[in-house]
This record gives structure tokens, sequence and C-alpha cells, in this order.
């Protein structure tokens, strides 16, 4: 999530609140009749931040999903001529599961993560048959986060709806999903976190926080017999900020929590969390935008958490109108104004440190930062030495920050994308047997359809491995967007996938991978084709906003077992259907 400049003060826009309507320009809101009702009664949460996106600030997909609901979205066929080493191309959705009790088919599926141990696997993603389904429908189909469980590898899903979620008529899963593993004790689980906010369509006005919160899933059993069994809802993190009006009439609004992804710490049993939370200064005078840190505890026991039933530090209290301080902060607001976003954690699995990396000046870059001047697009490393990760408050901050300046996307208008800006958000892995820190992200300095480049930098101190970052992407026409990095295989190596696109005037797209990388090369590595099939999204239809997401995931897993010894899940959404899809595709390295 990001603003734009010449942003108001919240007590302007609170101001000009009074005058939005529910219905803005044609565009169907979840619950909007239920708005528009309560419209007199108060405001929101929901009605300040989404009175504001689109036109001072812009968000994820998780967030477009809790504000607008539903929204409505020629080309050559021209494709790579890559060598294809990745196994069968698998749907983890089921098309026929995407229709409302009502009998409403729902189109699109997509923003995807995948997580993997040993036979098991999930895949999330937003789903938007959410956006037509109301509370206590079958499968959970109001959850706006649905999943599929694979118990042979990969080579099969069954699509299990959404989230379960017993309170759905109060808090509701908004999509933006993250799945980690871990498998312990002899049971595999399963860590599926979402946007996870007030259920207006429900009538929901009891909790105006915005909060992140996740399903544990616990794996078990053989082939079809294989069960995946979810918890109810547990919060990660809240809103760490609130302010209330006297009105007339009195309302209260709240910070909003956006975009999370995690990492697992399996040696000292703590599952890590970074995100994004904009809210405001404590005058009302302005927006902020802070990169911040929640841990929960799986296993450690310091804050009595458990493998199935975790225990998290700033997940907020019993009191709806109660903030929770977040557990670290990696980076305020940026005194320029300029906007951070994307936020991506790796946890080195030898030491406990953590590593945070985001994207600074996303989207403000386009028209300015507020109030200060303008610092060039970067994407930025933290370094968290593991003693200051202490329960239940961490006792100090990044001890190192390394930033790469970059040559952004995010003013392109990719062709089939329904959505501006595109981003250039960070992922990263952490090689011990390298020693090394790497991020990829896609960049335009050297093709203006972007590379996928990747800056490693060394442990602790993060000095850049090479002077220069290096292109992964062997092809240098078309696009190139959205690259996937969790993890490194048993040689300590990078697996890194992307979007791309062999010419820049088609909306063909396919997912290309660089396997078993090494971080601390300057040559740019052997691709290979994921897909077997590309996507037309100039012919897909889609309900959702961006209908091929925000994101990629590409998720490693290592084991004895394994020939040659690495096995690569890489998830994408995916058109070929006419609809987006969540698929995946798996590969030996």
């Amino acid at each position: 999530m990001s603003r734009f400049v010449n942003r108001k003060s919240i007590l302007s826009v609170l101001v000009a609140l009074t005058l939005v309507v529910a219905f803005a320009g044609g565009v169907f809101l979840r619950g909007s009749v239920t708005q528009a009702a309560h419209a007199s009664s108060g405001k929101t949460t929901k009605s300040v931040f989404c009175s504001k996106l689109g036109k001072t600030i812009q968000a994820s997909s998780g967030a477009q999903n809790y504000c607008f609901g539903a929204q409505p979205n020629g080309s050559a066929n021209v494709r790579h001529s890559l060598t294809h080493s990745f196994g069968p191309n698998v749907d983890a959705a089921n098309p026929g599961e995407d229709v409302t009790p009502s009998g409403v088919q729902a189109y699109g599926q997509s923003e995807v993560s995948v997580a993997a141990s040993g036979h098991y696997a999930v895949e999330a993603w937003n789903d938007a048959t959410g956006f037509f389904s109301t509370c206590g429908a079958p499968q959970n189909k109001e959850e706006l986060t649905g999943l599929g469980f694979s118990a042979n590898s990969g080579a099969s899903y069954t699509d299990l709806g959404g989230l379960t979620n017993a309170g759905c008529n109060n808090n509701v899963y908004d999509g933006d999903p993250a799945v980690e593993s871990w498998t312990t004790g002899g049971k595999t689980y399963f860590y599926v976190a979402s946007l996870f906010n007030c259920n207006s369509a429900a009538g929901c006005t009891s909790d105006p926080r915005s909060h992140l919160a996740m399903d544990t899933c616990v794996a078990s059993g053989k082939a079809s017999s294989a069960t995946l069994t979810c918890s109810q809802p547990a919060l990660v993190a809240s809103s760490s900020e609130c302010a209330t009006f006297p009105g007339p009439p009195p309302f209260t609004f709240c910070s909003f929590l956006d975009k999370e992804f995690m990492s697992i710490d399996r040696v000292h049993g703590l599952l890590y969390t970074s995100y994004t939370e904009f809210g405001f200064t404590p005058d009302l005078s302005a927006s902020t935008d802070i990169i911040e840190l929640a841990v929960c505890d799986i296993g450690n026991g310091a804050l009595g958490g458990t493998p199935a039933a975790p225990v998290c530090t700033n997940g907020g209290s019993g009191s709806a109108l109660a903030p929770a301080a977040p557990y670290l902060v990696v980076a305020n607001t940026d005194p320029a104004g300029c906007e951070n976003e994307g936020a991506y954690p790796a946890v080195d699995p030898a030491s406990g440190d953590v590593y945070v990396a985001y994207e600074h000046n996303w989207a403000s870059a386009l028209f300015g930062c507020f109030p200060g001047p303008q610092s060039p697009v970067q994407n930025v490393m933290n370094y968290i030495p593991a003693g200051c990760l202490t329960l239940p408050t961490a006792s100090c901050g990044p001890a190192a920050t390394n930033a790469v300046n970059i040559t952004s996307l995010q003013a392109a208008f990719v062709p089939g994308y329904n959505r501006f800006p595109m981003n250039d958000f960070p992922r990263i892995a952490v090689s011990d047997a390298k020693s090394t820190v790497s991020m990829v992200w896609n960049d335009a300095r050297f093709h203006i359809g972007g590379d996928i480049l990747m800056q490693s930098m060394n442990l602790v101190t993060l000095g850049n491995t090479s002077g220069a970052p290096v292109v992964l992407n062997t092809d240098r026409g078309g696009w190139h967007f959205l690259p996937a990095l969790r993890n490194v295989n048993l040689s300590g190596k990078l697996n890194v996938s992307w979007f791309s696109r062999a010419s820049a005037n088609t909306a063909i797209t396919d997912v290309t991978a660089a396997l078993d990388v090494n971080a601390r090369s300057t040559a740019t590595p052997s691709n290979t084709l994921v897909t077997t099939v590309p996507s037309d999204w100039n012919a897909v239809s889609s309900d959702i906003v961006p209908n091929f997401g925000d994101y990629t995931d590409n998720y490693t897993i290592n084991t004895a077992s394994n020939t040659p010894g690495s096995r690569d899940f890489v998830a994408w959404s995916d058109g070929r259907l006419g609809i987006p899809q969540p698929f995946s595709s798996v590969a030996f390295t």
C-alpha cells in the first residue's frame, strides 16, 4: 500500500467524507447496502480508509478486496523458446467450487502463496467467491482467502473453499494470503495468514481495528485419506493507532495493516510476519506508513504457544478499541513522506537472525513525496540480530541497513494487467552456505519492459557481494515482473521464478524460472519454462483487481528422500481457462 503526494490531512479527509456516497462510479461493494444503511450512524475505519484508496493512496489486492469488492476487467501468440523442465501445471482450485449458494459463478482466484513439507503442500489465494457469499456459506465461501491441499507432493490439489472462520459475522479474511509450513513432533503444520477485518456485509460495527490473522492447519494421512484440519483465526497483529471523534455522530477509526508475509525460525519455534501499518500522526495532520514485524510463539514456549496453538505478541486484546503496540518497528515513516510498502522477511536458519526488505518510495515516486523532497526509489534490506528478538517485546531494532537504487516499473501500464501502479517489491532468501542474503525484484534500468535483478549481500554487514545487480532472465525483450524467492536448496542455492513475456506487444504470459542460482555469481544463469500453456490476459474474465495478483510465490523444500535432494514449488495466477486460477508446478533441483 502507498500514498500519493499532496495528501490532505486526516481531518480534512474526514470532513470530505460527509459527502462520500456508498456507490462510487458503479463499483460493486461487498456489503454496500449495509454500508449505506449505516452511513448516517457514523464513520468507520473502512469508510475513512477506503475513501482515499485510488485517490490519495494506493493499496494491495487485499485492501482492494476489503474496500471495493468485485471489480470488472487482442494480442499476438508469442512465447518463449525455453526448455521446459518442470512437472505438469496443476490447478490448485476447482472452478466448479467457485459458485455461491445462490448459484452465481465467481470469476477470479488469484494472487497466490504456497508452502510445502514432505509430501504435503498448501496453496492459498484471493477468492472472488467471497464477494457474493454471506457468512455461513458452505465451505466458508464468504472468506476472500481460499486454499487448496495436496497430499501427493503437488501432483494434485483439493479445493477446500475458504479459510475456517466461525466468527464471520464479525471479522472476515480479506485476501493477500501468505503460507508457511513446519514439520515438528511428527506432525505437519501449515500457517495461512491474510488481512482480517470487520465484515460490513454482516453489519459489523464492533471492531474498527484492522488485523492480520491466520489459521493453523494440521495435515494428516496419505493419498485419498489425507486431510487438512484448520483452526479458528488467531490474531497475528492489530492496529496500533485508533482515534475517536465526538461527532455528531461519534465514530472511531484505526490504522490499516497491509501486505503481510511470513518466515519461520524452526530452531527456536518462532513465526515472524512483516507488514506495513498505515496510520496517522498524533495531531492527525498527516498519514504515516511504518514497516513492522510481528512474532508468534509456535513452539518456543516463552509465550505459551505450541505448533497447533500459536500465541502472538501483538495480536490485540479483547477490547475492540484497544490498539496493540507492534512487536518491532523495522522502519519508521520517511520524514519526506515517501512511502514504504511490500515488506518481506527471511530467517537465517543457523543464527535466528531476521532480515526484512521493502520498497521505498513506491507510488509516491510518480508524483513526488510530501512534505519533503523526493528521494530515489529503493529496495531496502534490514538486518535484525537474533539477540534483539526477545519476548514478549523486542529489545532493539535493525543493526544494519543497505538500500539499492532501482529503476521502477511503477508507472508502467502492463498490457492485460488491470492494476496500476505496478510494484517492484523485493523477495529475499538467506543462504548460510554462501553467507549471503539475496533480494530479487523487477527493474527497468537495462530494458523498459523490466528485467529480474538479483543483489546479494553479506550476512550481518549487508555489504554488496557484487558491484552491480545481476540480471537473471536470459531473454532481454518483452516483459519480466513479479519475481518469487523464499528459501534455498540443499546446496544453498536459490530458485527464482517470475512472470515473463517474449514480446513487449503482447499479453501472452508465461512463468519462467532460474534454478540452482549461486547467490555470489555475477553471470546470468540459464532459464527454464515453468508453464506448459501461456495465458492471454487480455482475454481473461476477472471479478478481482489485480486480475493476476500483486505477487507470485516459490517454495523450496529439502528432504533426504528427494532426488537429487530439493523440490521447488512455483505458484502463480494462471488464465489458461479464461478465468484467473491458482496454478502450481514442481521441479527437482
